[in-house]
């Protein structure tokens, strides 16, 4: 099998390259760290559990470079299999396994979700968490999301605020009496037991910490979806700049202000705007246009940057396409709007 575009060699900076096909991810291992454990610090699930070549979770076949076996200290041959948490690389590897998957490629699930806790954190939002069963098995991008499905009702769509790593399910629901449906499913949440849930969707999303700077614009409660893109790179060995912008109606709809200072103060990469549109009648069209021009006012390098964008369709458009005519190449801007409400 012949897989077209492998990534370029990174040999001067002495370490190897690997990537993995099909899903076209690609990661750098030092000397001594075999590839299970670099993948992983490069944001890459892969399936594993033993951790030392008995479990099988982790095999991949070598298409081509050189690799070794630390079980034995034997060579692998070209097309041989081999188990990633027992193998070194000492040149650029490219390695066939199935079981990674590429960004928003992971096939949606329907699961019973037993709920463990559903707390008030602003005026109008509920922190939510839910615990899956047979969590290990389940494999998640970070930035993708949910429906919760109730009974008699359509699915209510929820982004995942939770690291693809972590053991519960976190969810941000805005939700009143007069907004009926998210009321509806807050009821039956707190109301406890269980509930069914389907995930993962979503193709915008991180399969691999990126190799350029990032920039994160959520508006009110699309900062869930920003807060599992950061909880996941803080675990990997990202270093680029990454920013968030976070735009809100009112001060008191930053319900999570504290954690992003927070984020500020202990992750060296990471800075924090909040943009808030407090003007007398709440325009919200008004705000986006705060948003969108502080975003603008930043100074990034719009040719190498990466854009994740959060919010409302009229939000995300209107964004994008002032970052476009600013230099962003269209390819680097991600929102999950693009997907569920694409211009006709």
């Amino acid at each position: 099998m012949n897989f077209p575009g492998a990534a370029p060699s990174d040999m001067s900076s002495g370490k190897p390259r690997i990537t993995l096909w099909p899903a076209a991810l690609s990661f750098k291992a030092d000397a001594n760290q075999n590839l299970l454990d670099a993948a992983e610090r490069s944001g890459i699930a892969v399936p594993a559990a033993c951790r030392n070549g008995v479990c099988e979770l982790c095999e991949a076949r070598l298409i081509s470079g050189g690799a070794l076996n630390t079980r034995n200290q034997q060579l692998i041959p070209v097309t041989g299999r081999l188990m990633m948490c027992r193998t070194l690389a000492f040149s650029d590897l490219e390695l066939e396994t199935t079981a990674v998957m590429a960004s928003g490629n992971n096939p949606p699930r329907e699961f019973q979700a037993q709920v463990v806790d559903v707390r008030s954190i602003s005026h109008d939002v509920y922190r939510v968490e839910l615990k899956l069963p047979r969590r290990r098995e389940l494999s998640f991008h970070a930035g993708q999301y949910l429906s919760v499905n109730l009974p008699d009702a359509d699915p209510c769509y929820f982004s995942i605020a939770s690291s693809p790593n972590a053991e519960l399910i976190e969810l941000h629901i805005q939700a009143t009496p007069e907004w009926v449906s998210a009321q509806k499913v807050i009821d039956a949440l707190t109301s406890g037991g269980e509930v069914t849930v389907e995930l993962p969707n979503g193709r915008a999303c991180l399969a691999s910490a990126p190799d350029k700077p990032l920039l994160l614009v959520a508006a009110g409660t699309g900062f869930a979806q920003m807060k599992s893109l950061v909880d996941y790179l803080r675990e990997t060995d990202y270093a680029q700049p990454a920013k968030l912008y976070w735009g809100v109606r009112r001060k008191e709809d930053l319900y999570l202000n504290s954690l992003a200072k927070e984020w500020e103060g202990e992750w060296a990469p990471f800075s924090y705007q909040p943009v808030v549109g407090d003007d007398e009648d709440n325009d919200w069209a008004g705000h986006h246009d705060q948003l969108v021009n502080t975003v603008l006012a930043s100074g990034a390098d719009w040719k190498n940057v990466e854009v994740h964008a959060s919010g409302s369709p009229t939000m995300v458009y209107t964004l994008m396409d002032a970052l476009i005519e600013a230099g962003l190449p269209q390819k680097a801007f991600f929102s999950d709007v693009l997907e569920y409400a694409p211009r006709t």
